[in-house]
């Protein structure tokens, strides 16, 4: 169990809601401060009175401003409040206004005012947790930080068995606890690179690769819920802005290298796990290529080592790089850790398709120096990232600890 936090539990209206006093119960058993939000249609399955009681102070409906005529908005006063918000059960109606950013209630104006950890425990009928659009929602909330408890395979309200039924309140409240982070990054400034970048042919075509970002995103994701200035740069990719990161957009790996020579001078940590071009076309010709010209000669130079070049750009960083192997992953990584200068090397598989490209998840080995490598067995990102930053974290305080001397 981690420390006593302040959570805010909102309630969404399905039959799962009357679930929610026995959720408050385990949370204040567990030491932790609970404020309730139902909704509207919540407070047709559960009444507010039981949840003041459990949570030992009011349940928030559709106030708007504070009693006592402070004048002080309460959905952004509870924003600040929150250390992590849950909305359990979680309707398919309230994930598609989160995920499109809707705000029309005093729950979803809160959650869009909140920065912190987000968990949503869905609930719904297995028809509508099959449809493409609510799976499209939660991918969204997911490329975002938000995580998820269930739903799971059980009895329904309509008497049937079928995935949708809400997690059960201990693992929704181990969930809780486990979605927020120490502000072990506060005040320091983390930069990371990520996704691919493409080098122009024509203006149609160009050279690339595989990448899709997902990695570099979870771990912004993880690095601005620590509370760090997160600073992403992003070669072209199809996901959704972290929240509370800043992101920069490129596309070449010159762009990225002007973008992070800028930034990487102030950041305490740099975490390049772009996939950068390693070579581009001498010359981009200004229209379209045609065949019945013949097959074309195209010459290639090579890009920026970008990784390498921070040692010079950002010699007081403390420097991560990625590497992406298909074969003789340990000799690459261990080669590259001393070929590019950095503190850490992780290095990954990508010819398995489980944890390459495009994959939810991953499994990595990280070299540092003399030590022992680390590996971490297949896993989410999202959860991956978190374990990766437990390294660097730890790393950074290390090397800012003073030597104790004496006379």
């Amino acid at each position: 169990m981690g420390p006593p936090l302040k959570v805010l539990l909102g309630v969404s209206g399905g039959i799962a809601a009357i679930k929610a006093p026995e959720i408050t119960r385990r949370l204040r058993d567990h030491g932790h401060e609970v404020r309730c939000v139902l909704t509207q249609n919540a407070q047709s399955f559960v009444a507010p009175l039981p949840l003041e009681v459990l949570s030992g102070g009011p349940v928030l409906r559709e106030e708007y401003l504070e009693a006592g005529g402070s004048g002080r908005e309460l959905h952004i006063e509870m924003g600040r409040w929150a250390d992590v918000v849950c909305v359990a059960p979680a309707t398919c109606n309230l994930l598609a206004r989160l995920a499109l950013g809707l705000a029309d209630d005093f729950l979803s104006t809160t959650l869009l005012v909140f920065a912190g950890p987000l968990v949503v425990a869905p609930a719904m009928s297995t028809e509508m947790w099959s449809k493409g659009v609510v799976q499209g929602h939660l991918e969204t909330l997911q490329e975002r930080g938000v995580s998820r408890v269930g739903p799971v395979l059980g009895a329904l309200a309509n008497g049937e068995i079928g995935e949708g039924r809400m997690a059960d309140p201990a693992e929704i409240v181990a969930a809780i606890e486990e979605s927020y982070r120490e502000p072990d990054l506060s005040g320091r400034t983390v930069l990371i690179t990520a996704g691919p970048t493409r080098e122009a042919l024509d203006p149609v075509r160009f050279l690339s690769n595989r990448s899709t970002g997902k990695m570099g995103y979870a771990l912004a994701a993880e690095a601005a819920a620590r509370g760090a200035r997160t600073v992403l740069i992003s070669g072209p990719v199809h996901l959704s802005t972290p929240s509370g990161v800043e992101r920069v957009d490129v596309e070449t790996a010159l762009e990225m290298e002007d973008e992070v020579n800028a930034r990487a001078p102030q950041a305490d940590l740099v975490v390049m796990t772009a996939a950068v071009s390693d070579f581009r076309p001498r010359s981009q010709e200004s229209t379209k290529i045609k065949k019945r010209h013949g097959t074309p000669e195209i010459l290639l130079e090579a890009n920026p080592d970008i990784l390498l070049g921070l040692a010079d750009v950002a010699p007081a960083a403390m420097r991560v790089g990625f590497a992406a192997e298909t074969h003789d992953v340990e000799s690459e990584g261990r080669r590259k850790l001393l070929a590019k200068k950095v503190e850490f090397l992780v290095a990954n598989d990508v010819s398995r398709s489980d944890i390459g490209f495009a994959s939810d998840e991953n499994e990595v080995t990280v070299y540092r120096g003399q030590m022992e490598p680390i590996h971490f067995l297949r896993q989410s990102k999202r959860d991956l990232s978190n374990k990766l930053l437990n390294l660097f974290v730890e790393a950074l305080k290390k090397r800012e600890a003073i030597p104790v001397t004496s006379d």
